[in-house]
Parts: structure tokens; sequence; C-alpha cells
């Protein structure tokens, strides 16, 4: 029994698209969220804050949750994504931890328009599930802070935690790197406190 070219041609197309419907995983979306923190009235006398750019390594862009499994190899979840860049989330929490703290006259997003004493900025440099040895999670971050009047870096830290996953799911991931970003967040908005109040 012979078939003819156009069916065959139609058949072929059609298994193709049926598997490509088939094999097609969901992607997963997570967020991370702010520290729960008590609304606090603006200072009128405090400095004015700007938070500026977070920079990131190209791998931290496309918003891929990353895993290292030794010193050199490095990877991505195909299927687990942040909802926002890992640079947008560390400039949100920033912003959201030092207008919570109630120590500024104002706290806002740098733009061109925008007046301030400070700005903030810096470097997020890892974001990083660590599965050796153990499963764990890291952070990494450098912050400046910069005063508008001079354009002098007048403060600068960087933050390295570490911190255990509880379990070996990646929605334990996920919590174990809120909770470690939340950490070095409520660190450095304290030590950016301390410096502009003293």
């Amino acid at each position: 029994m012979r078939f003819s070219p156009l069916l065959t041609g139609w058949t072929a197309l059609l298994c193709i698209m049926s598997v490509g419907c088939v094999g097609g995983r969901p992607i997963h979306y997570y967020a991370i969220n702010p520290p729960a923190a008590a609304s606090a009235t603006s200072r009128p006398d405090g400095p004015a804050l700007l938070i500026g750019r977070i920079a990131t390594p190209e791998a931290l862009q496309d918003g891929r949750i990353r895993y290292r499994s030794d010193s050199n190899e490095v990877g991505a979840y195909e299927y687990h994504r942040w909802t926002e860049r890992p640079a947008s989330m560390v400039q949100d929490l920033l912003l959201r931890t030092l207008r919570a703290s109630g120590k500024y006259r104002q706290v806002q997003e740098a733009s061109t328009a925008a007046a301030g004493d400070y700005l903030v900025r810096g470097k997020l440099y890892e974001l990083d599930e660590i599965d050796n040895p153990g499963i764990r999670t890291r952070v990494s971050l450098r912050l400046e802070l910069l005063d508008r009047k001079t354009g002098m870096v007048v403060w600068n830290h960087h933050y390295d935690r570490d911190e255990s996953v509880e379990g070996k799911t990646i929605h334990d991931v996920v919590l174990s790197l809120e909770h470690n970003l939340q950490q070095v967040i409520t660190e450095a908005a304290s030590n950016i406190d301390e410096f502009t109040h003293t």
C-alpha cells in the first residue's frame, strides 16, 4: 500500500506538532518578598536617598534561577525563573526597607529629575544555589553611597552571606534565597542608616 507524499508530509507535521505540545514543560515563576516591617512616617529633617542602578553579571540578567555545583561549574534552571530580574528585586527591596525605617525625608528611585542627598548603587555578584557540600544559598552584593554634592563615594561595603537550605526542592531553595537576601538588605539598610545619621 502506497501513501501519497502529501499525506505523508501532513502526517509527519502533525506528529512533530503533537510531540512539541506534549513535551513542553510549564515555566514556574518565583518572587522575593520584602521583609515584614511596620510602616513608618518620613522624617522631615532626615536626608533624602536615591536608589540607583544595581548592576549584575550577564548570567543573572535573564531571570533563570542559578546553581553552582562546584567552584567552576555554573548552571541555570530552565523552568524555574524569577518574576523580575534580580537587580530589580534588590533595588526594590532596598527602597522598601530604607523607606520603612522612617529615618529619611524621602527614599525614591533615581532619575534625572530626582533630587537627593545620597545615591545608593551597587552590584549583585551572586544570588545562587550552591550544591557542594550540601545545599545552601549565597548572596554576594556590593553597595556604595555617593554624596550627591561632592560626587564622592563616602561609604561602601561588600556583603557575602551563605545560608543552608532546609529541604531539597526548588521551593526550599527559593525560600532560602529570599531569607538570605532579606537578611543582607536588612543589614545593609542598618549600615546605611548608621552612616547617614552620625
